[in-house]
């Protein structure tokens, strides 16, 4: 929930993961993108789904979804996130007891990047994932749950491109 805190947290762990910020006015907004650039995915902050949630290409584009994002946000901060094109998405289902760490599935997102996790349809075991990368996913979906100190279930979803595995974000729960 405190992205700060979990932004802290990857670069402690040393996890990548996409340049982001948290807008309160079209003026922050333009602030973020100019820094990460586009295309950024804008959406509001604690919404469950994919409500208001679009991928912006230019100013004119992410002030219209700032705005759409503001109203179903109600008064928190819209969140902007660097959107990395031509990824492809994985969820992760684990479970942890505060010290260990079992993951219960690695599902790849048969869309492309950008259409939200409850809405995508995903396959297990993934196709297009090699044992490189799979091995960077449990290390990261390690490092976070104890980290995080989980006790119960967790979903980590992540973007892949270029040999890159990026931490989207971490959630209390299981996804499928």
């Amino acid at each position: 929930e405190d992205r700060g805190r979990f932004g802290a947290l990857l670069r402690r762990l040393e996890i990548d993961h996409p340049a982001w910020g948290m807008a309160r006015s079209l003026k922050e907004a333009r602030e973020i993108t100019k820094r990460i650039g586009y295309p950024v995915l804008v959406r509001p902050s604690f919404v469950l789904g994919g409500r208001a949630m679009a991928i912006a290409y230019n100013d004119e584009s992410m002030a219209q979804f700032l705005q759409a994002a503001a109203r179903v946000s109600e008064g928190q901060p819209v969140l902007i996130d660097q959107f990395i094109d031509d990824a492809f998405e994985v969820d992760v289902d684990a479970m942890a007891d505060g010290e260990k760490v079992i993951i219960a599935g690695i599902m790849q997102h048969i869309e492309e990047a950008g259409v939200h996790s409850g809405d995508s349809a995903c396959v297990l075991p993934p196709y297009k994932i090699g044992l490189y990368h799979r091995n960077i996913i449990q290390d990261h979906t390690e490092k976070l749950g104890k980290a995080l100190k989980v006790k119960g279930l967790m979903n980590v979803q992540f973007a892949i491109k270029d040999d890159v595995v990026y931490v989207i974000e971490v959630n209390p729960r299981a996804s499928r």
